[in-house]
């Protein structure tokens, strides 16, 4: 592996300079005392897509051990039930962490069965810090503004660079929110999840969450067991890696979802002419990565801008067709704007960007430990990028402000468990942001769960995304509690839904595909 020496005085100094210790609640503390019981008051706040959602809020502590002391407050919505009976409230997130869940809850009562959805009260919130929450974070806007230093350090003046900005944003959290910062963590948003339980009237919980909602829902049944009812896990995260090792996983999973991608362009040579061969179309996207190195495009996609554009592409593989068609006009036509154009839909980042990522660092830096040592970083990067060079390092920098985060570190959570109800687990074989991996350790973790596995698929978030059969073991789960079993690893297969065609085509844009879906998940969630 490559060694990168760079002087790093002024920045370990920095580091040494904000590391203040917080109060420590979080998954090393007890029990928490349950707040004063309050409920929600709700008014309409429709729209033309989800004309029936209602708004509210609740007041929480900012430290469930002390429920009397400051208060914040959750924004949440709700589509109510309109059945004679109901279920109760399904809870849903749609991961992150930093990802706004209000809208989410129109979606699910839309995509579900008419008969399954007005059996609940479907309740999107916006966990603490996130979005109309309050109070809302934003450590340094502007802070992914284009254009960035190359990803690759690949001399000691960009790896500086790429650190100076890391401990910038660390620095500018830690003088903006040093009072909330050691409450913004999984076991707090947890326990703000309970609230929202009481406030809503409900003995148990029903919950659908994705992505890092999967982590969520866990780490909620271990410290409320007796209050799960249904809970539904998609794309889940390995919770024996949180989050340093989870993170270099997901560098190997995406490059092989990138390779992906540009076997299909190959596949697809009439249409984009960059070649059959797999091997060259993909030294052709590494040629490009390395002329807006040298030269962004329309001076906002530079090299570190370009992974940003295609990663939503390991997360989600309808957005290929517009992928490919940036990469060909750039490679083929030596015309920029549509790299330009898919640069500002995928990766551009604004107000709620900058909100979510600053949750986002927030809660995966206290969550766990991080090294605070950059040469272990430094060593564990190139290691990966040898093997991974797609994104890497970008994956790296977006996560090094823990190196030099201001609160200390808690301890992640055991979410073993036997003590909950069936748990609706699944999985695509070919995640790249949540590798397959975690949903079998979770399944193994969650006794009695159940795991249907998307076989082939490779798309982050499979429910509710158009495969039919993944969708009828969630909406026989949600209206009866059944799940499938199996005896074995794995309780139920569905086949992948079949890859998108060239926009030339009227499949590639199927209304009934998941990008209404991929909206509302986001990337790196």
């Amino acid at each position: 592996m490559k060694k990168r020496a760079v002087a790093l005085c002024g920045i370990a100094a920095l580091a040494a300079g904000t590391l203040a210790t917080g109060p420590a609640m979080g998954a090393d503390a007890g029990p928490a005392r349950p707040a004063a019981h309050t409920t929600v008051s709700w008014k309409k706040c429709g729209t033309k897509d989800y004309p029936t959602l209602q708004c509210g809020s609740l007041q929480v502590p900012l430290d469930h051990a002390a429920p009397r002391g400051r208060q914040i407050t959750l924004a949440l919505s709700r589509v109510p039930h309109t059945a004679k009976t109901s279920q109760g409230p399904l809870l849903v997130n749609p991961g992150g962490p930093g990802g706004s869940g209000l809208t989410l809850a129109g979606f699910v009562a839309s995509s579900l069965p008419a008969k399954v959805a007005a059996q609940y009260d479907v309740i999107g919130f916006d966990p603490r810090g996130v979005g109309a929450s309050r109070p809302a974070l934003d450590c340094k806007p502007g802070h992914f503004a284009p254009v960035r230093p190359p990803s690759v350090p690949s001399s000691g003046a960009i790896e500086d660079a790429n650190l100076k900005r890391a401990a910038a944003f660390a620095q500018s959290c830690a003088d903006k929110y040093a009072d909330l910062l050691p409450y913004i963590d999984t076991v707090s948003a947890v326990r703000d999840m309970d609230a929202i339980r009481a406030a809503l009237g409900a003995k148990r919980l029903n919950y659908f969450g994705y992505s890092y909602g999967t982590y969520l829902g866990a780490v909620y049944a271990k410290y409320f067991p007796e209050r799960v009812r249904r809970f539904v896990l998609d794309s889940i995260v390995d919770p024996t890696g949180v989050w340093y090792q989870d993170n270099m996983g997901q560098d190997y999973a995406f490059n092989a979802r990138h390779q992906a991608f540009l076997a299909w362009v190959a596949k697809h040579d009439a249409t984009y002419r960059l070649g059959k061969d797999p091997a060259k179309v993909e030294a052709a996207w590494y040629r490009m990565r390395d002329a807006l190195a040298r030269k962004p495009a329309g001076k906002k996609v530079g090299a570190a801008e370009l992974e940003d554009t295609f990663l939503p592409g390991g997360y989600y593989n309808g957005y290929w067709p517009h992928l490919a068609e940036a990469f060909a006009a750039y490679v083929n036509d030596k015309d920029a704007d549509p790299l330009v154009e898919a640069y500002e839909t995928f990766a551009a980042v604004d107000a709620a960007g900058d909100n979510g990522y600053s949750v986002y660092a927030a809660v995966q830096c206290r969550d766990a430990h991080w090294p605070r040592d950059w040469n272990q970083w430094r060593d564990d990067n190139w290691r990966a990028h040898e093997k991974a060079p797609f994104s890497t390092w970008n994956n790296a920098w977006y996560n090094a402000p823990c190196a030099f985060w201001p609160t200390r570190s808690l301890h992640p959570a055991d979410v073993a468990n036997s003590a909950v109800p069936p748990v609706l687990l699944f999985q695509a074989t070919d995640d790249a942001a949540t590798p397959y991996e975690g949903g079998a350790a979770v399944h193994r973790l969650l006794r009695g769960s159940s795991l249907v596995v998307e076989q082939g698929g490779g798309n982050h978030g499979i429910t509710l995304s158009g495969n039919a059969c993944l969708d009828r073991y969630l909406s026989a789960y949600l209206a009866s509690g059944d799940v499938p079993r199996s005896g074995g690893e794995i309780d139920a297969v569905c086949a992948k839904l079949p890859d998108p065609k060239p926009l030339t085509t009227k499949a590639a844009t199927d209304p009934s595909d998941g990008t209404e879906l991929h909206g509302l998940l986001g990337y790196r969630g």
